[in-house]
């Protein structure tokens, strides 16, 4: 059965979309740590990370870097950290947080945002991509 982020990717699930190529997409975490919480997922659904083969591997990474570069130059932090869990989606993911404090990097603190303040976010960061 299809991950819910391969339905993201084949459109039947609607997300607020910050970039995307041919084989990468990222998109903002509906239940963000932080204002600009975005999720950099590989098209191609792999359940771990580091089952990716190498070549994806790093191609996620530099897709996540250019992404979090943006994420620093749209929403105002300290930094934009990352983090990989897996448990919650069995599609190999990378979190970038903007981090004010490490409570915004523990998930246990969520912050509330309109349909219209994640489309504004979405637009900010895509602005630096």
């Amino acid at each position: 059965m299809a991950s819910i982020f391969t339905k993201i990717v084949n459109g039947e699930i609607p997300c607020y979309k910050v970039a995307e190529t041919d084989d990468f997409l990222a998109f903002l975490d509906v239940n963000p740590n932080a204002q600009g919480h975005t999720l950099c997922i590989p098209k191609k659904e792999v359940d771990k990370l580091f089952d990716l083969d190498e070549g994806l591997y790093a191609d996620l990474m530099q897709f996540s870097r250019t992404v979090a570069l943006a994420i620093e130059k749209a929403i105002p932090c300290q930094r934009v950290g990352l983090t990989v869990i897996g448990l919650e989606v069995p599609h190999a993911h990378v979190h970038l947080i903007p981090l004010h404090s490490m409570e915004d990097a523990r998930f246990l603190n969520k912050v509330k945002m309109s349909p219209e303040d994640f489309k504004t976010t979405a637009a900010a960061i895509r602005a630096y991509i």
